[in-house]
């Protein structure tokens, strides 16, 4: 089942629920919330008050990327503020199978991310507890970056790591994905495509998520659409 996870980090803030419905109408089935802290990374953006913000305005699922340091600090907010899915650093956790425990325990699917150096080997001992992997095909902390292809190596090694161990997480991407990109993507085996600059452009939002997907569909046409 390949999805669109939208970022709203590329969106017009200022009008916020527009953007997303637009990103909806698209196709886009996923709202993606870029969680940074100014530590981790070096940028700063949302928190649970904006994960609260959307809840309201949308019945997709709100997937957080918490690109930030102590993560179980904030799960439990994360959680009241209405997050369905919330995904954290191998490289932010010093203890990743206690962090992804805890987001379960607090009703939400835990998810674990791996930045462009890290080898998806580094996670093999939490794989059959996560809801989905995400693989970094940029450096994380800012939107618009360019498309890193060691990532395509990462995402063909989770697939046949999930097929041997006959687990069923899934496979998640964020970096890059765009127009001349997402074939490659999907044809090295991810599932959950996160766009941003890609998708939110004035004028343009709704018909570029539909291209998108419609892009994605093409390249692995066997695959389950939802």
């Amino acid at each position: 089942m390949i999805e669109l996870a939208f970022s709203i980090l590329a969106s017009d803030f200022a009008h916020l629920a527009d953007e997303v419905a637009r990103a909806e109408r698209g196709g886009g089935t996923i709202v993606h919330v870029d969680v940074m802290d100014g530590h981790f990374v070096p940028n700063i953006t949302f928190g649970p008050p904006m994960v609260k913000a959307l809840r309201p305005v949308t019945k997709l699922p709100l997937d957080c990327h918490l690109m930030i340091e102590d993560p179980d600090q904030f799960i439990p907010e994360f959680a009241e503020a209405g997050a369905d899915f919330v995904s954290v650093h191998q490289e932010a956790c010093r203890h990743l199978y206690r962090t992804l425990q805890l987001i379960e325990q607090n009703g939400m699917q835990p998810a674990v991310v791996v930045n462009p150096a890290t080898p998806v080997e580094t996670i093999v001992e939490v794989l059959p507890i996560v809801h989905h992997v995400l693989v970094m095909s940029v450096n994380p902390g800012f939107g618009g970056q360019k498309f890193l292809p060691l990532a395509l190596g990462k995402i063909a090694r989770l697939r046949e790591m999930r097929a041997r161990m006959g687990l069923n997480f899934r496979i998640e991407v964020d970096g890059g994905v765009a127009h001349d990109t997402v074939a490659r993507v999907v044809d090295a085996g991810a599932e959950m495509l996160v766009a941003g600059s890609a998708v939110f452009e004035p004028g343009k939002t709704e018909q570029n998520a539909r291209d998108l997907l419609q892009l994605a569909y093409a390249a692995d046409p066997d695959r389950v659409r939802i």
